[in-house]
């Protein structure tokens, strides 16, 4: 394999990526940790531009790092997420996540570096040409509003309801904190009034000093 700047680039991207995965496993901070996710979504986008998938791309850019990262966000600010520990309730997943992530790392090296005998039945046949502009976006519109059409608006639907469901919640909480800064403002003269009420005259406090 010749070294060639793209063959570096994407070695620079891989290495961000898989960086930026385990920082943010490893971030204490819910909100590092959802920045450190925006690096890998972005180091896989720029893969799938140095493997000619613009739209898949753009999607990854606008759909990940932009809207579910966003909605992540949202949902860490508005329960205070990033303020809470971080507690190990199940003992047993670390053990299971090395085990299966060693068995995956071995899968790959494993159909990276051994190579296939020659003769073999199980040996993959070499794939066929690509067609020109293939999973461009003009092919990949006209799948998707033609034989996808139905599922592509189910899932408008889908997101739309979402987005609602945010509104709602957001104007919920609003609703909750105008009402206490309401009734701590009424509570406020009573209070003031009660005092009044309780309070000894004046005159009556300086007979009874000696």
């Amino acid at each position: 394999m010749s070294i060639t700047p793209t063959v570096i680039l994407f070695f620079i991207l891989a290495v961000v990526a898989v960086a930026a995965a385990i920082a943010m496993l490893r971030s204490p901070n819910a909100v590092h940790a959802a920045l450190f996710l925006v690096i890998n979504f972005t180091a896989v986008a720029i893969l799938y531009l140095l493997l000619n998938a613009p739209f898949i791309a753009m999607a990854q850019i606008t759909v990940y790092a932009g809207a579910i990262m966003v909605l992540f966000l949202f949902v860490i600010m508005m329960l205070g997420a990033e303020r809470l520990p971080l507690t190990e309730r199940l003992p047993w997943q670390r053990p299971v996540a090395l085990i299966l992530s060693l068995i995956l790392v071995a899968a790959f090296l494993f159909v990276a570096l051994v190579p296939a005998a020659p003769g073999n039945p199980g040996q993959a046949a070499a794939p066929p040409p690509v067609p020109r502009d293939f999973g461009g976006p003009l092919q990949i519109g006209s799948v998707l509003f033609s034989r996808y059409l139905f599922p592509f608006e189910l899932t408008s639907v889908l997101l739309l309801v979402a987005m609602i469901g945010a509104v709602v919640l957001t104007r919920e909480d609003r609703r909750q904190a105008t009402d206490g800064r309401r009734q701590t403002t009424e509570d406020r003269p009573q209070t003031a009034e009660l005092a009044s009420v309780l309070r000894p005259p004046s005159s009556v406090v300086t007979k009874e000093q000696p």
